[in-house]
């Protein structure tokens, strides 16, 4: 079973061990993280399936760190966690891209219904034909929902993964060169980002298997043919 991947945010040892343990106990994957410094290297590296943000952080807070993931990630669930009870907090929390806001303290049975109530409305939202689905042969890809569906079966897409998917879309049985891929993407095309890219098609042909018409074709020393018959 793949375990949902849970980016959590806390600078208080004692509080994050508890929730840490909590959730690992319920089967999430928990990466814990206590510089608000370190969490943008995490978020891209890891790609969470949702993000657990004390407010209150040491060098980035967790409002500025929620703008800056919601940027990257429009549709990823953000609970913030604070001990604070102004409205203005509050206000500001949704303002920054959250999608809930719990106070200080809190029961771990309220944390996990509210992680699953997010979880559950990004699963069940409504699949609509609209300017916004791709037909790629069999498949159809809704990049703004990070979905890829086939046979009303869906699978969801890391952002990245999305990303990919859009420039080989958008290029349909065209060359696309390896660098702009990595530069589009990832920002550099360092030795890592390469790997990491490498991966990432490995996914990609791995979720368009079942349509024997689609091929992603390495050209080697270029980059990669998108093939759609």
């Amino acid at each position: 079973m793949v375990k949902t991947k849970v980016l959590y945010v806390e600078d208080e040892p004692f509080l994050g061990k508890i929730v840490k343990e909590s959730l690992e106990s319920r089967s999430f994957s928990v990466n814990m993280v206590a510089d608000g410094l370190a969490v943008m290297e995490i978020f891209k590296s890891w790609e969470p399936d949702i993000c657990i943000l004390d407010v209150m952080l040491p060098n980035i807070d967790g409002f500025t760190l929620g703008k800056e993931i919601r940027s990257k990630n429009p549709t990823i669930p953000i609970i913030f966690l604070t001990a604070k009870n102004q409205t203005a907090d509050l206000l500001e929390g949704f303002k920054s891209g959250g999608n809930d806001y719990i106070k200080k303290p809190f029961s771990m049975e309220e944390l996990i219904v509210r992680i699953q109530n997010l979880l559950n409305l990004l699963d069940q939202a409504p699949i609509k034909k609209d300017a916004d689905q791709v037909a790629l042969g069999t498949y159809t890809f809704y990049p703004k929902k990070y979905q890829l569906i086939k046979d009303q079966e869906i699978q969801k897409l890391s952002h990245r993964e999305t990303e990919l998917l859009k420039i080989f879309s958008a290029h349909q049985n065209q060359a696309v060169n390896r660098k702009d891929i990595l530069l589009k993407i990832w920002g550099d095309d360092s030795y890592f980002n390469s790997r990491n890219l490498d991966v990432y098609i490995k996914k990609l042909r791995n979720y368009l298997k079942e349509d024997n018409n689609i091929k992603i074709v390495t050209l080697k020393g270029i980059g990669y043919h998108f093939t759609l018959a």
